[in-house]
């Protein structure tokens, strides 16, 4: 009988024939690390691109909370008939909670119906720069105050 060491310096044959294997296992062993090294990187890159994806949706619905807490905002005047017709901006850009030295830019445009002077179309549009790229949500509604 071999001893434990006799089989990890030279482990039995598992050819039919009964060949010499010097050098096979590290060659396995090689084969092995290469198909865990591309594993791995994939499994890298998987995360990579999910949080890149988690804080672009961050960001979207941050400002598009800010875009309905704007409208409803609006919305909610009790009377309608004192928006006065235009566009309309915060002085600074704001963060994620309305408030001064943030990402977003908020503008909201009011016009009068042509139909009923009781009645306005708002449009609230918050904007930001992520990566190089200008992005935007909107929000429109049509509204006659105290919040319908």
């Amino acid at each position: 009988m071999k001893n434990w060491y006799d089989y990890i310096l030279r482990p039995p044959s598992r050819c039919a024939i009964g060949r010499d294997r010097n050098g096979y296992l590290l060659l396995e062993i090689l084969m092995a690390v290469a198909i865990f090294s591309v594993g791995f990187l994939a499994v890298g890159t998987l995360i990579i691109s999910t949080t890149r994806n988690n804080t672009s949706g961050n960001i979207i619905t941050q400002a598009t909370m800010l875009a309905a807490e704007k409208l409803q905002a609006l919305k909610d005047t009790a009377d309608i008939t004192t928006l006065a017709a235009g566009t309309y901006t915060e002085a600074t850009p704001i963060d994620d909670r309305g408030k001064p030295g943030g990402i977003y830019t908020r503008s909201w445009t009011i016009a009068p119906l042509k139909a009923n002077n009781t009645a306005r179309n708002i449009q609230v549009r918050v904007g930001w720069k992520r990566l190089g790229l200008n992005r935007a949500v909107v929000l429109t509604t049509i509204t006659r105050g105290n919040g319908t």
